[in-house]
């Protein structure tokens, strides 16, 4: 179990098609770190980021502690906020960040875009 989690929100993400209606309206991934701010379980932190560098994949995020494995995942709406809000529960509560496959919410077990080991490894 991680005692401390992070989860990085790409805050200038934007939709896959980079056609928003408004050019000046919020990004998607600011509205989602919006959604999750105040609402993470014990342990997990919001850190809001710039690009992960996963643009063609819609919001994108990424979990990562001490000693665990982090994930990065994409195609992530604005109100999707309680699906990562679940795996972020799950991912803290499990041994190096090891969330068995079929116990991860659907949308994270699909999008997952890299799975990349602990730094101590």
């Amino acid at each position: 179990m991680a005692e401390t989690v992070d989860l990085l929100v790409c805050v200038t993400c934007r939709y896959r098609d980079e056609r928003d209606p408004d050019p000046e309206a919020p990004r998607p991934g600011l509205l989602l770190a919006e959604a999750l701010e105040g609402n993470l379980p014990p342990g997990v932190t919001l850190k809001r980021t710039e690009c992960l560098s996963n643009c063609t994949r819609g919001c994108t995020v990424a979990l990562r502690a001490p000693g665990a494995w982090t994930y990065v995942y994409g195609n992530l709406a604005p109100g999707q906020a309680e699906v990562l809000i679940d795996g972020a529960a799950r991912y803290a509560a499990a041994p190096q960040g090891l969330i068995p496959w079929r116990e991860r919410p659907e949308h994270l077990r699909k999008n997952c875009i890299a799975r990349i080991p602990p730094l101590e490894a």
